[in-house]
């Protein structure tokens, strides 16, 4: 389970850093301890639903992802089944999901490099909503969510955690049909 962000205190609580949070919650819910140094990221391993998963947070800033994800892959003997990838959406509103199998990488230089890693764009991910930005990308993705936007995020990342253990314990499709109508109590 890989969460997309950048490293370094700068980038902490960034629209761009929401796969890390997922992970960091996923981490607490499940008690994994991410201490783990190696394949250019953090990681931990631990269990959700009875399977072993590999928490991964990769070191290697976004748009280098899938340098860490295919190391990591090669090392454990992964294919592209067993991967499930966290990150941002700014085609999705804050606070909403959306889950697929496959798929483009929709400008997303993370994803895009995970693509070209893999060969292939077929692996399941969790989109998180972060917005439309008004006007520069950089800055909007580089930007910190306001107090409301961050209480809506903290319920999507619940969601988030819950359709996660769903995928692992069944499959992505039961994920997709669950959680993809996501919408938070909260509106910002």
């Amino acid at each position: 389970i890989v969460g997309l962000g950048n490293p370094g205190k700068e980038y902490e609580n960034t629209r761009h850093n929401i796969g890390f949070d997922a992970i960091d919650k996923i981490a607490e819910k499940y008690n994994i301890e991410l201490n783990r140094i190696k394949f250019k990221s953090v990681y931990g391993e631990g269990f959700i639903g009875g399977e072993k998963v590999i928490l991964l947070k990769p070191t290697t800033y976004m748009n280098l992802s899938g340098e860490s994800l295919r190391a990591i892959m090669d090392f454990y003997k992964l294919s592209n089944e067993d991967v499930l990838v966290l990150y941002d959406d700014i085609s999705l509103e804050v606070g909403r999901i959306r889950i697929r199998e496959k798929g483009s990488a929709g400008g997303h230089n993370g994803i895009k490099s995970i693509i070209a890693h893999l060969g292939s764009d077929i692996f399941s991910r969790i989109k998180i909503g972060v917005g439309q930005p008004k006007s520069d990308l950089v800055n909007h993705v580089l930007g910190k969510f306001s107090k409301e936007e961050r209480e809506v995020l903290e319920e999507t990342l619940k969601a988030v955690v819950d359709s996660v253990e769903v995928i692992i314990k069944t499959d992505t499709k039961e994920a997709m049909n669950r959680f993809n109508g996501f919408i938070p109590n909260k509106k910002i």
